[in-house]
């Protein structure tokens, strides 16, 4: 028991200690990053407060030693802090693009799986009713696979080439499915097939295309796919001449996905752009910053 004050009395010492230590960096970081303007003002106010309340010595002796600390010392002291500034902006920088990867990841794995379901289910469909087309289909199915699908997993995001290489695959296997009633019509210069572009959007617009536009048709129709620079702004268009699209309608999982992943990778330098032509069906237009390769 008699050695509880003591106790206590050693905690109120060591805290007082720790307060004192922190008061006395806090001062000392401070002074090493003040500006000498509001240095001269303050050490001019202590002056004023010290004649005031007769305290000149002590008013004094503070200037005099933050001056020789502010000298000695402080910019030392500012370029750590500096530097350790420095480093926190780094690690969040760090970590905020790790948390964007993180979520490009997800929104591409949301639209990836989508034809392969759509083309799986498309061969069952056809081994009951037209099995020389399903073998047809399951051909063209493996052909894709084995020459695109590394495209989508790849890292580093993708270019403007690889995604019409990877699109065409995917028409083929639409074509063969709607055969006579789907039309293709490509339009992209090769001078542009080193632009960067991300992965799964083209195809997500034909998809949407095909879905929304040319399936309900019963002529079917076609698909125009093309690219080009206005200014410094790549537009890649799908248009078709479907039944065209009804804007106040809700736009879905593709298109939503294709925003808010355009929002992550460009912030308000990329956009989505759905017209209706006068001629009638749909285009849909995606429009970011244009670069002639990944690593400009």
């Amino acid at each position: 028991m008699a050695g509880a004050p003591v106790n206590r009395a050693l905690d109120f010492v060591r805290e007082a200690v720790s307060e004192t230590s922190a008061l006395a960096w806090a001062f000392f970081d401070w002074l090493a990053l003040v500006e000498w303007r509001q240095l001269y003002v303050t050490w001019f106010v202590v002056f004023v407060f010290g004649l005031f309340f007769q305290l000149t010595e002590p008013a004094i002796s503070f200037i005099l030693i933050s001056f020789g600390v502010k000298v000695l010392a402080g910019g030392k002291r500012r370029a750590e802090l500096e530097a350790k500034d420095a480093s926190d902006k780094a690690n969040i920088a760090t970590l905020e693009r790790r948390l964007m990867e993180a979520q490009m990841a997800t929104l591409q794995a949301q639209v990836e799986p989508h034809f392969l379901f759509n083309t799986l289910a498309l061969i069952g469909q056809l081994i009951e009713t037209d099995p020389a087309a399903a073998a047809r289909v399951h051909a063209h199915l493996i052909e894709y696979l084995r020459s695109s699908l590394p495209q989508m997993r790849a890292g580093g995001g993708g270019t403007l080439g690889k995604q019409v290489e990877l699109s065409k695959a995917y028409l083929a296997i639409m074509q063969a499915r709607m055969k006579e009633r789907l039309s293709v019509h490509v339009e992209v210069p090769d001078f542009l097939g080193s632009s960067p572009f991300p992965p799964m959007m083209l195809q997500t617009l034909i998809e949407n295309a095909i879905k929304h536009g040319l399936e309900p048709k019963v002529a079917g129709g076609t698909i125009t796919v093309r690219a080009h620079v206005v200014g410094a702004t790549l537009h890649v268009d799908v248009c078709d001449d479907g039944i065209g699209f009804d804007l106040h309608a809700d736009e879905g999982v593709g298109l939503a996905n294709i925003r808010e992943r355009l929002a992550l990778l460009y912030g308000k330098d990329a956009e989505l752009v759905i017209e209706m032509p006068a001629g009638g069906g749909a285009c849909a237009s995606i429009r970011l910053p244009y670069r002639m390769t990944e690593f400009d």
